[in-house]
């Protein structure tokens, strides 16, 4: 039996243990990389941040896992993240399936989160567009739909995307992993960064009464 991953060969013979290192290992050292994207991120963290301070909605969008790490952003946001704060204004365009199944059954599954932007997105707002290959036609829609609408627009992708140039983004995040399962491992990492960032200037900021 054979164990093929991003057209890798693991070996089969390895015990869970073993494997557990391997993987921990290439975290490890992708996790150590990841700070070439820090400038990058750092101008992100601000420009959600003002979002936030302005009372405008960060919206979060993505197929697959990448839509369970939208939720979990906006999640973190709503809820909290290491602090008690008052609530931020975040929204997953992956959770009501009435909206999307018929987005998806009256246009085309390319428009399913586009059209939820072009109903309830406003200027000013912001945009957090997650796909591991950064090509997925929805993606894409929605960052271009978005731009439209004077968002402002962030891809959150790995380095195996190909060419950007039809990428519609103000600012695009590629995090250095090729291997799926690695990129959104660090995916979340970058979440978190952005959450905990967003969530120390909403401590210096008052409760609405």
């Amino acid at each position: 039996m054979n164990f093929v991953e991003e057209g890798k060969n693991t070996n089969p013979e390895l015990s869970v243990g073993e494997l557990l290192r391997l993987r921990s290992n290439e975290l490890a050292e992708a996790a150590l990389r990841v700070s070439v994207i820090a400038p990058s991120l750092e101008r992100v963290a601000r420009q959600f941040a003002q979002i936030i301070e302005q009372r405008r909605t960060i919206f979060a969008c993505g197929n697959g896992g990448s839509a369970a790490d939208a939720q979990h952003f906006a999640g973190e946001l709503v809820g909290r993240f290491k602090v008690d704060r008052r609530g931020l204004p975040a929204l997953a365009l992956t959770t009501d399936g009435v909206v999307m199944t018929a987005i998806s059954n009256d246009y085309s599954f390319r428009d399913v989160f586009s059209r939820q932007l072009e109903a309830i997105a406003r200027p000013g707002d912001g945009l957090l567009a997650i796909s591991t290959s950064g090509r997925s036609a929805n993606i894409l829609a929605a960052l271009a739909r978005g731009r439209e609408l004077g968002m402002y627009t962030v891809l959150l992708t790995g380095e195996h995307t190909g060419s950007t140039q039809d990428v519609d983004a103000d600012e695009i995040l590629r995090v250095p992993a090729t291997d799926t399962s690695l990129i959104q491992e660090l995916h979340i990492l970058v979440i978190h960064t952005l959450c905990e960032w967003i969530e120390r200037l909403a401590m210096r900021q008052p409760r609405p009464d």
